[in-house]
């Protein structure tokens, strides 16, 4: 009998053993909360942006509708504002609520994320969280020279950068607007308990990679977001920042929409400003930006300039 426990003790073992080290994993990187603010005027932002959008042109594999986004009125505006798509989407989503805000006198940049466009509903698995927020912050670049003040707008996967960005570039962000932030996914999707393990075995690419059923989405593609919020400080000063704003809807069953409302919650009352909040009914799904999603189609009008109100509370 005691030969038997034994030899369950060094079978199990190295499994607790495992489990532990999962789970004391520490999800602070420090290439993940590193940026590189470069202050740029209106005339080199606007060069850079076009550089970015003629590379887009001319790479074979993007996809027209995905080409990264620039409109500007010729001049440096009032206001400019920076679109982030979500994951496994592209620009197309964010082009009716560019176009929006372009006619309401804002300079628009919704730059085309690493790795995606070349596909719809998916994007290249080998997807990095230090490519994302290298991303990110250098559009933040661009975006800040586009206009005096400057924001960011993002949905889902780019709702999770928009945060980041809010925390780690005070020197630009002063608006905040997430639409169903991906901080976490819904319980249905994945249990709580296994959201450490999911980001940090696949998010480190430790496990074979695994495509999420009846999607493009990748396990390791969904971890790069979740490791890039193990690095968000809900609670950060951002002396610029004026107003944060979430939309989530009642019919997303992707997200987990508790935290999606609890960070930006806490990183508003952190900055002392009061959330703007909006719940969609459940005839709207997750996507609640992109003119052709469910719920979306012919309500654009309201719900465009309901976002503009929230963005500017």
């Amino acid at each position: 009998m005691g030969k038997r426990w034994i030899l369950v003790a060094s079978l199990v073992t190295p499994v607790v053993l495992a489990v532990a080290a999962v789970y004391a994993w520490p999800l602070g990187e420090e290439r993940l909360q590193a940026t590189a603010p470069v202050v740029l005027d209106f005339a080199a932002a606007t060069a850079q942006a076009e550089r970015v959008a003629a590379a887009d042109v001319a790479d074979p594999r993007v996809l027209p509708q995905c080409r990264t986004i620039v409109r500007t009125h010729g001049a440096r505006a009032a206001r400019a504002v920076l679109l982030l798509h979500g994951y496994t989407d592209c620009t197309k989503q964010m082009d009716g609520l560019a176009d929006h805000l372009f006619e309401q006198g804002y300079n628009v940049y919704a730059p085309r994320a690493p790795r995606h466009g070349f596909v719809l509903g998916e994007a290249d698995p080998g997807l990095s969280a230090t490519e994302l927020v290298e991303y990110a912050d250098q559009s933040m670049n661009i975006a800040a020279g586009l206009g005096e003040e400057s924001g960011v707008i993002g949905i889902s996967g780019g709702g999770v950068l928009a945060t980041w960005l809010a925390e780690h570039r005070p020197d630009t962000v002063a608006r905040l607007l997430v639409l169903s932030p991906f901080y976490r996914p819904s319980a249905s999707q994945a249990p709580s308990l296994a959201i450490k393990p999911l980001t940090v075995l696949f998010g480190h690419r430790l496990l074979p990679d695994r495509t999420v059923s009846g999607t493009g989405q990748t396990l390791s593609g969904l971890a790069q977001y979740l490791r890039i919020t193990g690095n968000i400080d809900d609670e950060a000063v951002n002396e610029r920042l004026r107003t944060v704003a979430v939309v989530v809807s009642d019919g997303d069953d992707q997200i987990d929409r508790e935290v999606a409302v609890r960070m930006p919650a806490r990183l508003a009352e952190a900055n002392g400003v009061t959330l703007g909040e909006q719940v969609l009914d459940a005839s709207i799904g997750h996507d609640v930006v992109e003119a052709t999603a469910p719920g979306v189609a012919g309500r654009t009008g309201e719900l465009y300039a309901a976002y503009q109100s929230l963005y500017e509370n």
